[in-house]
């Protein structure tokens, strides 16, 4: 009767008895072989060198606790490294939790929230989210500097007030139909989010519905000249906090017995953008993530890596990954500068360490 008894409590237990950073990452002391994985993101370089892989930081998170860490000085798991562009999506999960609050739908055109946007009536919420605004827009960066939109708005006459910088482009293509990766895009929806809030909610509002209910205590994000926040590029984290965001994102919005996040918009981050055209090598869009997923007729972007793994990925080699099936998070920072990294063949590695692991 007892071992019944002990079945039935197992059977009703909650969801969400799985583990969790509360306040520090439990850590899983199964020995495995990382030396594959580390020869590839921590080669041995020369102090002097630009060029090829350098990694800043290496986290390796299965089902809630540590498997593997690493990191290259002066970096430390107490660094708040910049994310680069993995800051627009951690925007988009600042943004689910304010459309789980009612604040917005996805079919809300931009101008409701955000005036300047008037000058295109037709871009809605969901547009820029798949990065599809339809405005001109140019997304290079040291390579051609004269001609780049977000250089301009990041560095020059766009950078006191980003999101008006970007609304005065002219319209390229309808809203909704094509995919053209534009930083310009985030800042209109970090500019539509303080419309959102009302005077007096904006500046805390990242910490409030996102970052103090995660436990991330390392988050600085750096804001125009107009107080919006760069929600393109300019938020730092520290790798541990960065990972929290990917366990709530592999738990469908879920943290313990709170959904912070609708599972609904978790699935429209997941959501492919079928209008975006293939790059080999590079990951497909979603809502503001980027997904392991074929558009049609072509290869998965990251052949070694499940179907289901999506990711944020940022400038220099900034990425974390989530893979729900395998129940892996993975934050890297480094500092690329010649696109020697590749993203499927430090999945490909880590996955092989599990892979003998199950094999064992």
């Amino acid at each position: 009767m007892k071992a019944l008894w002990l079945i039935l409590m197992l059977a009703m237990a909650p969801a969400w008895a799985e583990d969790w950073p509360e306040p520090n990452w439990p850590v899983d002391n199964t020995p495995l072989d990382w030396q594959a994985v580390d020869a590839y993101a921590f080669p041995e370089r020369n102090a002097s060198e630009r060029s090829g892989i350098r990694t800043d930081a290496l986290l390796i998170i299965r089902d809630g606790r540590i498997l593997h860490e690493r990191y290259s000085a002066p970096t430390t798991a107490n660094t708040a490294h910049l994310t680069w562009s993995i800051s627009k999506s951690v925007l988009a999960t600042v943004l689910g939790v304010a459309q789980g609050e009612g604040r917005f739908q996805l079919q809300d055109p931009a101008a409701r929230f955000y005036p300047p946007m008037q000058a295109h009536p037709e871009v809605r919420l969901a547009d820029l989210l798949h990065w599809a605004s339809g405005l001109a827009w140019q997304e290079d960066y040291e390579y051609a500097p004269l001609k780049s939109s977000v250089v301009a708005m990041l560095y020059t006459r766009g950078r006191n007030d980003m999101a008006a910088y970007t609304a005065a482009c002219a319209r390229a293509d309808a809203p909704g139909q094509r995919f053209v990766y534009s930083s310009g895009d985030s800042n209109v929806l970090a500019a539509a989010l303080r419309g959102m809030l009302g005077k007096g909610n904006y500046a805390q509002y990242p910490w409030q519905a996102l970052f103090t209910p995660l436990g991330i205590d390392s988050a600085v994000w750096e804001r125009d000249g107009s107080g919006t926040f760069v929600g393109s590029s300019y938020l730092y984290l520290s790798a541990r906090d960065l990972a929290r965001i990917g366990l709530l994102m592999q738990r469908d919005g879920r943290w313990g017995e709170r959904q912070l996040l609708p599972a609904s918009w978790v699935a429209f981050n997941r959501t492919l953008f079928a209008q975006a055209q293939a790059t080999p090598g590079e990951a497909n869009p979603g809502g503001h993530w980027w997904l392991n997923q074929p558009l049609a007729g072509q290869p998965l972007p990251w052949p070694d890596a499940p179907a289901d793994a999506f990711a944020a990925l940022g400038h220099w080699g900034q990425a974390l990954y989530v893979l729900p099936s395998q129940k892996l998070v993975i934050v890297r920072y480094g500092d690329d500068r010649d696109g020697r990294y590749s993203h499927n063949e430090l999945l490909k590695r880590v996955l092989a360490v599990l892979a003998k692991e199950e094999g064992a």
